[in-house]
């Protein structure tokens, strides 16, 4: 089993913050438009750009915000990383 280190290290290069901020910006929406969207202030949205980890009930809001899916897109990545042999 891979140690645990391993495979925090490669999730949170790919944050799941870094993966809403490129969906907003794939989707045209502005900081603004989006905060509207998930009903926050624009300066949480900064603030959940940043995050490495998120609260499940508001991943739910984001995701039904953005149509997209970052919940089975993240248990990939983990089950990814837990099916890879050790390096």
């Amino acid at each position: 089993m891979k140690d645990f280190k391993i495979i925090k290290k490669s999730i949170v290069n790919n944050t799941v913050g870094n993966k809403i901020k490129a969906e907003v910006i794939s989707q045209g929406l502005t900081i603004t438009e989006f905060a509207a969207m998930i009903n926050c202030q624009r300066t949480n949205v900064y603030d959940i750009f940043k995050r490495e980890s998120i609260d499940c009930g508001l991943l739910l809001v984001i995701s039904k915000a953005l149509g997209r899916n970052f919940f089975k897109e993240l248990s990939d990545e983990v089950e990814a990383e837990i099916s890879s042999p050790n390096d």
